[in-house]
């Protein structure tokens, strides 16, 4: 089963927390200083907030699957239809490690399909990513004509 993805960049951690903990009816499952997160059964969503220095706002949507099968399903369906890909492997991101796919749709919205396997005391540790913003583990994947 698939889950939607949704990181929002925000101002405040505690005043998002309480927006949102209201919105849904249910406290995050996951918080931290500059982090919390939702995962909602209804709507089946999981909805992640951050204030990483990164500008306000939707920073990524996406989706999260259940197995590296289902990643590599859509990483392919995506490459088939002629979009660049970023692909990361056992990545540091959000407090969770993760096996991802990155790409840009034609509106220039970032999209990630990932599968989590564990969870990181640590924010994000990658180092090596494509021209990545002040502070943030997601990468910046280029325009969805270009190669990454």
């Amino acid at each position: 089963m698939k889950r939607l993805h949704l990181h929002i960049s925000v101002p405040s951690i505690e005043d998002a927390i309480a927006f949102y903990s209201t919105l849904f009816d249910a406290p995050p499952v996951v918080v931290k200083d500059d982090y919390a997160k939702w995962m909602l059964d209804d709507p089946r969503v999981n909805l992640a907030i951050s204030s990483r220095a990164r500008a306000t706002g939707i920073d990524h949507v996406g989706v999260q699957v259940d197995n590296v099968g289902d990643l590599t399903a859509l990483a392919t369906r995506l490459k088939a239809a002629g979009s660049a890909t970023f692909d990361q492997d056992a990545t540091t991101c959000c407090y969770a490690r993760s096996d991802k796919s990155w790409v840009t749709d034609t509106a220039g919205v970032r999209w990630e399909t990932f599968f989590t396997h564990g969870d990181s005391t640590a924010y994000g540790e990658d180092e090596v990513l494509p021209e990545p913003s002040a502070g943030a583990c997601c990468p910046t994947p280029a325009p969805a004509k270009a190669c990454c």
